[in-house]
C-alpha cells in the first residue's frame, strides 16, 4: 500500500485544501507588472494634457484628477504618493505605449470599449468620470443643436471614439458633415478660432476646458446633447489580474470613503470608530488587508495622503475651479449619481 493510500481521507482533504490555499497565495501574490513596479520603486502612468484633469503646474510637477488616482495607486504600492512618474502620451499614442510596456497604467481619459478589450487586449477599472461627446460651436453660427450643423464642417482628434461617434449620428440623422482629422491638439482648437473648421467634437469635459482656453470663450458654447456615452476609466494590459485588482481596490476606496463620510482631515477621527465596516476598511482590523496581501492600513494611507474621490473631484474640476464641472452622474450613487463601490468585506 503506497504512502498516498495510507492517507485517511480526512487527512488527505486537509492536504489538499492546504495545497489550493498555498496555490491561492502564491497567485495572489503574482503578477508580472507589479513584480516590475517594485523592482524600478515608482509606477509608470501615462496620462494626458487637459489642466483640471491632468498638467503640469508651474514648478513642473503634475496635477489633477487622474493624476491624484495615480497618487492613490502610488499609496497603495509604496505607501508614498510620489512614487510615481507622469508621461504626457497623445490619444494614438497612448494605448500602443500601454501594449508596449512604456506604461503600467493610462490615467488618460480612455473610454471603456468593447473593441478595446477584446481585439486591442486591454483590461479596465472603475469608471472615474462618466462623459459624453459634445460639440463646441461659434455662436456666430446660430446654432442650438447638432442636427442644425447640416453640411458643416467639423473638426475631429484622431485616434479617439470620437470619430466613429461623430460619423454614426450624422449617419443616424441623414445630414451631410465634412470630418477635419486634427491630431495635434493645439492646432485642434486653433482651427475653430481660424475659422477652418466651423465645429470641434470631443468628449465634453475636454470641450469645456479647450473653451476656457479661448481668446474669447464667451464667443463660443458647448451645444446641449451628448452624443455617446464616454465612461473613462483606469486602462491596464491584459492578463496581470492581480495588477488590475489593485487599481480597482485603490480607486474603490477613494469611493468607499466619501460614503462612509471619511475625509483627508478627519480619517484619523473614524480610526477610533466602532462601526466593524469601518474598522475593516482603515485596516484597524487587519484581516481584510493581510487577506488579500495588501498592507492592511492601504485605505487609510490613500485617504490620509489624497483624499476621497469627491475631494479628489472637487479639488481638480469640482464647481470652484477653472474647469467648474458639477459632479452629474459622477455623483455617489447614495445621492442620485453612478459613482458606486462594491463591499469591503
Amino acid at each position: 500500500m503506497s504512502f498516498h493510500f495510507g492517507l485517511s481521507q480526512g487527512l488527505r482533504a486537509a492536504a489538499v485544501a492546504v495545497a489550493v490555499s498555498g496555490a491561492f497565495l502564491s497567485t495572489a501574490k503574482a503578477g508580472p507588472t507589479l513584480d516590475a513596479i517594485q523592482q524600478r520603486g515608482l509606477i509608470k502612468v501615462g496620462v494626458g494634457t487637459s489642466p483640471g484633469f491632468f498638467a503640469p503646474d508651474s514648478n513642473g510637477k503634475w496635477q489633477g484628477f487622474f493624476v491624484d488616482f495615480g497618487r492613490a495607486l502610488a499609496v497603495t504600492v509604496f505607501n508614498d504618493p510620489n512614487k510615481v512618474e507622469f508621461t504626457s502620451s497623445s490619444p494614438q499614442q497612448r494605448l500602443p505605449a500601454l501594449q508596449a510596456g512604456e506604461f503600467d497604467i493610462l490615467l488618460s481619459g480612455v473610454t471603456q470599449t468593447i473593441t478595446r478589450a477584446f481585439k486591442l487586449g486591454f483590461h479596465f477599472g472603475p469608471v472615474l468620470f462618466y462623459d459624453g461627446q459634445g460639440i463646441l460651436v461659434n455662436k456666430s453660427l446660430g446654432v442650438s443643436k447638432a442636427a442644425d450643423l447640416d453640411g458643416a464642417t467639423i473638426g475631429v482628434q484622431s485616434g479617439t471614439t470620437g470619430e466613429l461617434n461623430i460619423a454614426d449620428f450624422f449617419r443616424k440623422t441623414g445630414k451631410k458633415y465634412t470630418p477635419v482629422v486634427i491630431e495635434d491638439s493645439k492646432e485642434f482648437v486653433a482651427a475653430l478660432e481660424s475659422g477652418r473648421v466651423d465645429a470641434l467634437t470631443q468628449d465634453s469635459s475636454d470641450l469645456a476646458i479647450r473653451r476656457s482656453q479661448l481668446a474669447k470663450p464667451d464667443d463660443y458654447i458647448v451645444l446641449p446633447e451628448r452624443l455617446s456615452k464616454e465612461p473613462l476609466v483606469p486602462a491596464v494590459r491584459a492578463g496581470d489580474d492581480r495588477w488590475l485588482e489593485i487599481v480597482n481596490w485603490t480607486v474603490y476606496a477613494t469611493i468607499q470613503a466619501e460614503e462612509f463620510g471619511i475625509t483627508q482631515a478627519n480619517v484619523d477621527e473614524f480610526l477610533k470608530s466602532e462601526d466593524p465596516a469601518i474598522k475593516r476598511f482603515l485596516g484597524v482590523d487587519t484581516s481584510l488587508g493581510e487577506a488579500i496581501g495588501l498592507d492592511p492600513k492601504f485605505a487609510y494611507n490613500i485617504i490620509k495622503a489624497v483624499g476621497n474621490y469627491g475631494e479628489i473631484f472637487d479639488r481638480n474640476i469640482g464647481p470652484k475651479t477653472p474647469v467648474a464641472f458639477e459632479r452629474g452622474y459622477n455623483q455617489l450613487w447614495t445621492k442620485g449619481g453612478l459613482i458606486y463601490s462594491p463591499p469591503f468585506r
